[in-house]
Order: C-alpha cells, then structure tokens, then sequence
C-alpha cells in the first residue's frame, strides 16, 4: 500500500513544472502545486470524518484512488492531445479534481495502516517507519522511471500516476477492515460530524504544534515546484549544460527520496530518546540547509554542495511529518484519529503548503523568469534568473521558524531507551 500510494505522487510531483514551462504554463507552476495545498484544507478533514464514522478508511481511500485516476488520465490525454498549445482552465480543472481525491489518501492509508498494525498487537512508533519506507521506494522508482523514459517535459507522466492510481484503488479494497465507530451515545451535531479535532486547539501544547506545523509546511512544496526548473536552468550555460544533474535532473533530485528513505528508519530511536521538540527542531534546520545549499550550489564544481542539499532533505522531511503523524497519533484520543489527521494535514500540506507555493512563486517571479533559449542548436524554454536569492530567502525564512518554535513550543519528554 505505501509503495504504490507515494509512487502515484512521485510520477509528477518533482518533474511537472519542467512540463508545465515548455507548455506554456511556466507562470502558473505555483498555482499547480499550491492546489495540493488548497484541497488539502479541506480534504483530508472531510474524509478523515467519514472514515472515523461511516465508511470503513480502506474502502475510501480505495474510492478515492480510483476518482483521482481517472481524473488523472484525463488530463494526461487532454496534454497529449493539445500539444503546446495547452488551455490553462482545462489542464487545471482536471488537474485539481485528481488532486482533491489523492491528497486526502495520505492521512487515510496512515490511519489505516495504524489501524492494521495496532490490531496485531504491534508498537506503531517502531512498527511504521520501517513500512513507510516503502512508500520512499515507491517515489524514488516512478521519480527514475519518468526520467529514464523522457516523461519529464511530457504529460506522460500523468499516465504513469494514473495507471498506478488504478492498481491502488483496486488493492485498497482487498486490505483488512478498518471499522468505523460504534460509539452510538447521544452526540451534539459537532461530534457527529467528527469535528471534536477541533477541540484540540484548547490544548497549548497541541495548538503551537499545529500552528508550527503550518508554518513549517510552508516549506514543504518549494522543492517540489522549483528545485527541477532550477537545475534544469544551468542548461543555458556550456560549461554545465552536458552535466550529469542537468540531463537528469529528477535522477539527481531522487537523492532527496533515498536519503528520506533512510532517515525514516532513524525516527523511533530519535523520537525516543530526543523528544518531538528537538526531533522538530532538526527538521527546520535541515530546511535551512536543504535552502541554503541550493543557493550555493552548481551542478558542476558544487555539485556536492546540491547533494548535500538533497541528503539533508531526508531529515527534512522524514523529522517533520512522519515524526509530527506519529506524535497526533499518540496525543489524541482513538475515536478522532482520523479526524486529527486529517487536521495535521491541513495545517501541512493545507494551509501551510498554499501559502508556501503561492508565496514561492512570487519570490521566483521577482528573481527568474522563463526565456527561450538555444542549446546545442535546439530552442529550450528554462527559468532564467537570479536563484541564489530566491534560495536565501527561503533559508532565512526556515530559520526565523526554527528560533521561534524552540523558544515558544514546550514539551516535557520522557526519555525512553
């Protein structure tokens, strides 16, 4: 289920901006991809209700593959049949309407898989992780197969996600019950609707965390939308343009995936013996460096420099959210599990990712802008510009979060060996 669930996402999220330029969309790459973030507000929260109480969570996040494929393919039709000659409103309508049924598959198959392995008895803070990695896999293999195939600037990709989508859908429907509440005692209408999550804010502790979480969230697209345009961009330039980052940038950006996969292994020992605070604290300073070292790094002599970038992602991302998943988990009661996860990800990939992309694409805009360009005798559309600062700026901002959380978010943990 984890691979096939991140290796829909993995097919487009990293390369669709090196399609979206070359169609004719270059100035709507944020909007694409702060729609993840719009849905996601409202999303995952509803279906996290659903789940929680009328339709059992595998038979919804089945539901809800088998409608984002299809409408996944048919945007990837509708791009391969217009060519370059691609509509805005169309592209995007059926775009969004994919990405409003996958977005919420992310906090489902966590509370499924939660579910599952709590019902065998097992610890889900070491049990997870290890099984989560192969969703990791799964992204990294659709990332190398849209590469190794030339898909990158082809709606093609949106066929690979689609037809993995499709073997989702079917599959969730073969997985174990997750039964909905039986709870049947008289309920105010806010409890019925699941919306008790909500009471979770009354909380200090939970509501600096959720607040932090949006604000670190912020983060988690930029690379996504524009780490590809970015490598791809030294292309213009002969002394980087045969490279192997630039003729294969989604292979090089894969890194970020490896060292996710990785990293999660690190978790239980880190949230174990270091707490969520601190486990929190080192996500934000390696967006920080994730930031900073793109803004010194060339796909040449600094190369280094953009694979260091991409190791520290692992700890990133792996730290913040599977790390910020597990600790909901633990700190909300059972019959909203659902529900606050669907809420850790609106605040996330919600509120916080809209925000992020939107407010990225502005910063790029200011610093980049798409030109036509002639390499080796054939015209490229690349995002040209200043992306050192447009780097900085990033990194300031992750690190303005990092300084306020430590200061403001208390957590007393109980060291456990």
């Amino acid at each position: 289920m984890n691979f096939l669930q991140f290796a829909v996402w993995g097919a487009y999220l990293t390369s669709m901006s090196r399609y979206l330029g070359p169609a004719g969309l270059g100035a709507h790459i944020g909007i694409f991809y702060s729609v993840q973030g719009i849905v996601s507000i409202f999303m995952p929260a509803i279906m996290g209700i659903i789940a929680d109480r009328w339709v059992p969570a595998q038979k919804l996040l089945g539901a809800s593959h088998l409608l984002a494929a299809l409408f996944m393919m048919s945007a990837a039709l509708y791009g391969l049949q217009a060519g370059t000659d691609v509509s805005f409103p169309i592209l995007f309508t059926l775009y969004t309407l994919s990405v409003a049924f996958y977005m919420p598959t992310l906090a489902l198959s966590n509370s499924v898989a939660y579910t599952i392995l709590e019902r065998g008895g097992m610890d889900t803070v070491k049990a997870f992780p290890p099984i989560r990695v192969f969703g990791t896999v799964g992204f990294i293999f659709t990332m190398w197969l849209v590469d190794l195939v030339g898909y990158q600037t082809s709606s093609m990709q949106f066929v690979v996600s689609a037809v993995i989508g499709l073997m989702l859908g079917l599959y969730s429907f073969t997985l174990p019950n997750c039964p909905v509440s039986t709870d049947t005692t008289d309920k105010t209408l806010a409890q019925a609707l699941g919306l008790d999550a909500f009471k979770l804010f009354k909380q200090r502790k939970m509501a600096l965390f959720f607040i932090f979480s949006m604000l670190l969230g912020v983060s988690l697209q930029i690379t996504n939308g524009f780490a590809n345009p970015f490598i791809a961009s030294f292309e213009a330039d002969p002394l980087f343009a045969d490279t192997f980052g630039v003729q294969h940038s989604n292979i090089l950006i894969s890194l970020s995936q490896i060292s996710e996969a990785l990293c999660i292994l690190l978790i239980p020992f880190f949230l174990r013996r270091y707490g969520i605070k601190r486990v929190m604290i080192i996500a934000m300073m390696a967006w920080v460096m994730r930031f900073g070292f793109f803004g010194l790094g060339n796909p040449g002599s600094g190369v280094w420099l953009l694979v260091l970038s991409m190791l520290v992602y692992g700890v990133a991302f792996d730290f913040f959210n599977v790390s910020g998943s597990l600790f909901v988990d633990k700190e909300t009661p059972h019959h909203i599990r659902s529900s606050a996860q669907g809420m850790f990800m609106l605040m996330t990939n919600g509120i916080g990712a809209t925000i992020g992309t939107l407010g990225a694409q502005w910063v790029v805009n200011q610093y980049t802008s798409w030109q036509e360009v002639m390499v080796g005798g054939e015209t490229k559309s690349l995002m040209l510009g200043e992306w050192s600062s447009v780097w900085f700026i990033f990194a300031g901002y992750a690190l303005l979060v990092t300084i306020f959380f430590a200061i403001l978010f208390r957590y007393k943990h109980e060291r456990s060996d």
